[in-house]
């Protein structure tokens, strides 16, 4: 969020990639065997075992491994790892332009005001991971993501979640109200006396 804050205050570009099998791409620190997968076992040899050279999706060891991998790979290219927020990078080239990366597993947005910097970004992603990308930012994190360029303006937004939280307890076709509760319900404050009867009853 503080990142958007930047990107719309000095109306920066803002684009997304997305890293395809991202955990692939890690490689084990240490020796890993597995059963044959089911399809594929050999016949002659049943009894065998696999000895994985890369990760898997599955592994617990994954995870850590496409990050330490992925860490590597943009420290090589000059980008530094934020002290405060471990998913943010940047790099500042010689005419003080800065772009700004953050990942989120796979997801990854880019930001700075020199889009051919930008560009550059991705090819040097691509040339290394499979990427897709996915052009303007539009979704991330399950969140929206709206602008007006014009008036320096970002919106976020997780509206399809909200749908998706009331669809899921039955509740996307309720009628919206002005208040939780029944409006003849009048509130006041509670009498010393009360709170301290809450107090003993709770401790209890």
């Amino acid at each position: 969020r503080y990142v958007l804050s930047g990107v719309a205050h000095f109306d920066m570009e803002l684009h997304q990639m997305d890293v395809k099998t991202a955990f692939l791409h890690g490689m084990l620190d240490e020796t890993i065997y597995m059963d044959q997968p089911e399809g594929f076992v050999d016949k002659k040899f049943p009894q065998k075992v696999c000895l994985l050279k890369r990760s898997l999706y599955g592994l617990k060891q994954s995870p850590r491994q496409w990050n330490r991998r992925f860490d590597d790979f943009v420290k090589i290219q000059g980008y530094i790892r934020s002290e405060y927020d471990m998913c943010v990078y940047f790099k500042k080239d010689a005419r003080g332009v800065y772009i700004y990366m953050l990942l989120y597993v796979d997801d990854i947005l880019i930001a700075s005001t020199d889009k051919t910097k930008i560009e550059e970004l991705k090819k040097i992603l691509n040339s290394e991971f499979e990427m897709k990308d996915l052009g303007n930012a539009k979704k991330i994190l399950g969140m929206e993501i709206s602008r007006n360029r014009d008036n320096k303006e970002l919106w976020v937004s997780q509206e399809d979640y909200l749908w998706k939280v009331l669809s899921k307890f039955d509740m996307d076709q309720s009628k919206p109200v002005s208040t939780p509760m029944g409006a003849h319900f009048k509130l006041k404050s509670g009498t010393p006396q009360q709170l301290k009867e809450q107090e003993d009853c709770m401790k209890k």
